[in-house]
C-alpha cells in the first residue's frame, strides 16, 4: 500500500512536470496528447499485460502448493499409523519376551 502511494505520488509529479503535448502516430491513427499521459498510459498497459501473462504461472504455483499440502497431510497420517503399529508391535514383543518361557527339547533334557 505504501509502495503504491509512492508510485502514485511520483506519477502525479511526473505528469505535472511533463505536460508538453506530443504527436503520436500509430498506423492510421494520429493523436496529440501530453507526454506524461502517454507515458503513464503505456506504463499502465504494460503493467496490465504483465499481470495477465503472469496469472497462469501464479495459478499453477498455487495449485501445486495446494496439492503438496494435501500430500503432506496424507503422509503425516500414514506416518502416525506406522508409528502406532510399531508401538503395538513393540508391546507385543515385550509381552512375549516376559510371558513365554523357552521350551526345552526332550533330547536336551536327557543330556542334563
Amino acid at each position: 500500500m505504501i509502495l503504491a502511494s509512492i508510485i502514485a505520488l511520483l506519477a502525479i509529479v511526473f505528469a505535472l512536470q511533463n505536460a508538453v503535448p506530443i504527436k503520436i502516430a500509430f498506423g492510421l491513427w494520429q493523436l496529440e496528447e501530453s507526454l506524461a499521459l502517454v507515458l503513464l498510459l503505456t506504463l499502465t498497459v504494460g503493467f496490465v499485460v504483465g499481470l495477465l501473462v503472469s496469472i497462469p504461472t501464479i495459478m499453477k504455483r498455487e495449485w501445486k502448493i495446494s496439492n503438496q499440502k494435501k500430500t503432506i497431510v496424507e503422509l503425516e497420517k500414514q506416518l502416525d499409523e506406522h508409528i502406532e503399529r510399531i508401538s503395538s508391535q513393540r508391546k507385543r514383543i515385550d509381552y512375549l519376551e516376559t510371558n513365554i518361557q523357552p521350551r526345552v527339547e526332550p533330547s536336551e533334557a536327557n543330556q542334563s
